[in-house]
């Protein structure tokens, strides 16, 4: 059996604690960096379905904690990207909701506006 030097104990321990650091570490990198992708998708579906328009201070919200993330992300500050990602993506989704119901709701006034016209005619020819 031959006996290991405490100099060699010691470096395959050190190399082990800086495997373990690096692994969390990347593990840490990977989710905040899918929710800060799957974050900017959600403000630019938002921006595409009228939110700057019709939801403007929710997008400026998801806007600005985008933009808090990609510095969180790349300060290596991993746990602050993933929590602004998912509060940008949680105001991008309001945005985009308000901005769906909102163009319902003009959809909704114009049909009754249309309708409230067609019965006019219908009973001016009905009194004819």
């Amino acid at each position: 059996m031959t006996q290991q030097s405490p100099f060699k104990s010691l470096a395959c321990g050190a190399a082990a604690a800086a495997l373990l650091v690096l692994t969390g570490c990347a593990s840490q990198k990977a989710p905040a960096t899918a929710d800060v992708a799957v974050s900017r998708n959600a403000v630019q579906n938002a921006v595409q379905a009228g939110a700057a328009e019709l939801a403007p201070a929710e997008i400026t919200a998801a806007r600005a904690k985008m933009m808090r993330a990609n510095e969180a992300l790349a300060a290596r500050d991993y746990k602050l990207a993933r929590e602004l990602a998912m509060q940008a993506q949680a105001d991008a989704q309001l945005a985009q909701s308000k901005a769906n119901s909102a163009k319902a709701t003009a959809a909704s006034d114009a049909l009754n506006e249309d309708l409230r016209v067609l019965r006019q005619e219908v009973e001016r020819a009905n009194t004819q």
